[in-house]
């Protein structure tokens, strides 16, 4: 899009008073939502495997708590903290595959997020995203994309129209002033459809955005409210960060996963029977060490967990983990726990099932040079 005075005077205008803007589309049934961890969340802590002989060796102060919690297997059992998870594992709307990470194999945050989010071979090789690669194998009225962040990430970025809505921290502008806006643009061909828009997405936001997403339930009814509808978002990527736990990780991590908990549950009742129809797939860049460090905390690793959440999972209500172990000999560069899958194939997989795909094709959209 070619930006000239009046469009930037527009979105300026649109920007005060409306904080994002989404594009219509006609209904669709499928959804899909990707929840990025920013900071590399700890998969052993996210679904602990207590059924390793190893594991109490080697995580010490972490294991009481990792016991607490539902037991998914005779191997993995789920972060106490994670309690709408666990009923929705139950219900066999939870599927976590673990020991997987992206062919990246370093441990930089914005290096490995790079990886995460565009798909490529090396950080920094793609300029676009997996996301949306991903929106040129929909139906035209399944590629409504939206992205819960102040700008489009990565994995949005690409050839294909993305929006983003921020909750606005900004006083509620009264209606007089909409409506002289909305008169303003009526007869404006460019302006028009880009202030109706940003004026729809407010409404499906309803009275959500207030509270700047501080609480994973109100992100998550926020995320509903702007998905639900038939001309709402079909395709969206909510942010969270704060992953990063090399201090104090037991009350950090609890926290964190607390509030994706309630982020995934909300998620859930604000959809009702469209969660059938919905694919949540939660993940991060890479892992973190196995040991515990001097600060109660652990470092950046390699191999993590991933989570999925939906109506109609492939594999709901299992974990697939072809369990390396975490004896000293089976331990990637002697320290982490050693990726057996690939995030990529893990997504690709997830994918083709969710929208009844060909998986060739997912795989060599979604992850060129990666998988095909």
């Amino acid at each position: 899009m070619i930006l000239t005075r009046r469009t930037v005077i527009a979105a300026g205008i649109g920007a005060a008073v409306f904080p994002a803007m989404a594009f219509a589309a006609a209904p669709t049934d499928r959804r899909l939502i990707f929840v990025i961890q920013r900071g590399a969340a700890d998969g052993l802590a996210i679904a602990a495997p207590t059924g390793d002989p190893a594991f109490a060796g080697v995580r010490a102060a972490l294991v009481e708590e990792a016991a607490t919690g539902a037991r998914l297997d005779g191997l993995f059992t789920l972060h106490p903290a994670l309690e709408s998870a666990a009923a929705l594992f139950a219900a066999r709307e939870a599927h976590v595959a673990h020991a997987v990470a992206t062919v990246y194999r370093d441990r930089s945050h914005f290096d490995g997020q790079n990886m995460l989010e565009s798909g490529g071979t090396r950080p920094y090789g793609r300029a676009d995203g997996w996301m949306n690669r991903m929106l040129s194998l929909l139906p035209a009225d399944g590629r409504s994309a939206l992205a819960v962040a102040p700008s489009v990430p990565l994995a949005l970025r690409g050839a294909l129209p993305v929006a983003t809505y921020v909750p606005s921290r900004l006083p509620q502008a009264n209606a007089d002033l909409i409506a002289r806006l909305s008169a303003l643009y009526e007869k404006d061909a460019l302006l028009h459809p880009l202030w109706e828009s940003a004026i729809r997405t407010q409404e499906l936001a309803g009275e959500i955005g207030g509270n700047n997403g501080r609480n994973g339930a109100d992100l998550g009814r926020l995320a509903a409210s702007l998905m639900l509808p038939a001309d709402g978002a079909r395709v969206m990527m909510v942010e969270t960060g704060a992953w990063d736990t090399h201090s104090a990780q037991r009350s950090r991590i609890t926290a964190q996963l607390r509030g994706l908990d309630q982020l995934v549950g909300a998620l859930k009742a604000g959809l009702g029977p469209a969660w059938k129809d919905t694919l949540v797939i939660v993940a991060t860049e890479f892992g973190r060490t196995v040991a515990i460090n001097g600060s109660g905390g652990t470092d950046h690793g390699t191999g993590s967990a991933a989570l999925l959440f939906g109506g109609r999972l492939a594999k709901g209500g299992t974990v697939a983990a072809d369990w390396p172990g975490l004896g000293t000999a089976a331990l990637l560069d002697g320290r982490d726990l050693k990726p057996t899958r690939g995030l990529e194939s893990m997504i690709a997989d997830a994918v083709a099932h969710h929208y009844a795909l060909d998986p060739v094709e997912v795989k060599r959209t979604l992850y060129p040079g990666v998988l095909a």
